[in-house]
């Protein structure tokens, strides 16, 4: 595949897999603000406990081995096949094991009414195994309109499930409806629609050669898993459920965006880098624009969602839920790092060093767990503070090794994110005043929302901005290819 057609179809694919991503997360999003009206913070604050323990098991047979298959090239269907039952093995005995350990789980956080919940919001693990070859296996052949429909048809039966439960009472149980239903229905969509069945083939030797580059990518998401839900983790023990809540509720808005951004990126970047990962000038051209366009995107939104905090919670969510105003605004300033951090991250992964990988992962858990232990003794606050900290020191860490592996290093790359961050900052300087006026909530967030946009708009075409214009040109193809009429294709004689 040449140099064009990669692009090409990376554009392609990154478009659908954020028009997944985006649709999704919108409906999902919708969803949770409908819950959060209906129910208590401290319910919020009982699933988010759990979904620390599930999320860190969903690793094992989510992390890692679909990154092998993905990442050789000569991967088969006995490779495939072969990681698909070894992964629905773990998974069993993860959900057995913690099957088991809820009671105990249960004693730690002080709540006997975790154990019920682990053990059915623990079903995801399984599921978890069932789709992950899935996933690779679409990732690897660049093919994410599979996923447009799974992830859309799971998340609005699901939600819609949600919803109607928590309606008619049943508290929790509505989370825990969500959480495990929109798992099961997208899986058995998925299992549907992308047409990949595993054979009755097993190779120890295969599973020897995934295992080798797999454990250390494992290894690194484990890592990065525990690390990111330690925050949670301590916050839940240390404070109260109500306050895990409004911390997980106030960065639940600039997530929103990320969770659009990161993994149509991850997705799409990794699979395509591993096939031109022999060619450096390819490399850095692609990292380069989705460096571009994806920074584009993220600072405008994140610097509105500054400005915008108070009234946006207060419309959406209510007064009750006004302590996590701080949360968002501090998710927000470190999310405008976040970006850079895991496209360079994808780069090294892409490049098969995975023991690069990994020891790089280990320092920056340790600085970052030298500022969670620093700041958990003045209060929750602080403790947002610090990730802010370790995604600026993640980034930092993260643009070292592609100074050499792309020749893309500190100046260049904070040149290309400054040429979009700077224009973002500029809009919010101009929209803050705004929140001066004596509006009404609603009013307040449209002017403040179309005064954004126009001036976002109007700055990137007086600095002539090189990632407004691509994306305006990948629009104005799509439009035009639409509009084009299908020439009718002759039949071909048998």
């Amino acid at each position: 595949m040449d140099n064009q057609q990669l692009k090409k179809k990376a554009a392609t694919g990154f478009a659908y897999r954020f028009a997944e991503r985006a649709l999704a997360k919108t409906i999902s999003f919708g969803i949770q603000l409908l819950l959060a009206r209906l129910l208590l913070p401290e319910q919020y604050g009982l699933i988010a406990l759990v979904a620390i323990v599930i999320t860190i098991c969903d690793v094992f047979v989510t992390y890692g081995f679909g990154n092998a298959l993905i990442v050789n090239k000569d991967s088969d269907q006995l490779d495939f096949s072969t990681c698909f039952y070894f992964c629905v093995v773990l998974a069993i005995v993860l959900y057995t094991s913690l099957f088991f350990a809820s009671p105990l789980i249960a004693t730690f956080y002080k709540n006997e009414e975790l154990t019920p919940i682990l053990r059915v919001m623990g079903l995801r693990i399984p599921l978890a195994a069932v789709n992950s070859v899935q996933h690779a296996y679409v990732s690897k052949h660049l093919r994410f309109k599979k996923f447009f429909y799974a992830t859309l048809i799971g998340t609005l039966v699901s939600g819609v499930g949600a919803v109607v439960m928590a309606y008619m009472g049943f508290g929790v149980w509505a989370l825990v409806e969500q959480y495990l239903g929109h798992a099961l229905i997208g899986t058995l969509c998925l299992w549907i629609i992308v047409g990949w069945r595993p054979t009755w083939q097993f190779s120890f030797s295969r599973l020897k050669a995934i295992y080798s580059y797999g454990w250390k990518i494992l290894a690194i998401g484990l890592i990065d898993t525990v690390f990111s839900r330690l925050r949670s983790l301590v916050i839940g023990r240390k404070y109260s459920s109500a306050d895990l809540a409004f911390y997980t509720r106030g960065y639940s808005f600039p997530s929103f965006g990320m969770r659009m951004i990161e993994p149509t990126v991850n997705s799409v970047l990794f699979p395509t880098l591993s096939k031109c990962n022999d060619n450096q000038s390819q490399m850095r051209a692609i990292t380069r624009r989705v460096l571009q366009v994806s920074t584009y995107i993220i600072s405008p939104i994140m610097v509105v969602l500054i400005v915008m905090a108070k009234p946006l919670v207060l419309f959406l969510l209510t007064e009750k839920w006004l302590p996590c105003v701080v949360f968002l605004q501090i998710g927000c300033t470190a999310n405008l790092f976040r970006c850079q951090q895991f496209i360079n991250n994808c780069v090294i992964k892409s490049s098969g060093q995975a023991g690069l990988l990994l020891k790089l992962d280990i320092l920056k858990k340790c600085i970052g767990l030298v500022y969670l232990l620093t700041s958990m003794y003045f209060g929750v606050i602080w403790i947002a503070w610090s990730m802010v900290a370790f995604y600026f020191t993640s980034m930092v860490i993260n643009i070292a090794p592609n100074r050499k592996i792309l020749d893309y290093g500190y100046w260049q790359q904070f040149k290309d994110v400054a040429e979009n961050m700077v224009p973002a900052f500029i809009m919010g300087a101009c929209v803050y005043p705004l929140s001066l006026l004596h509006l009404h909530n609603i009013v307040l967030l449209v002017l403040q929302s179309i005064a954004g946009a126009v001036i976002y708009v109007g700055i990137s075409v007086v600095m002539k901005n090189e990632s407004f214009h691509f994306v305006l040109r990948f629009v104005g193809k799509k439009v035009l290819k639409k509009k084009k009429p299908h020439k009718p294709t002759e039949q071909k004689s048998e």
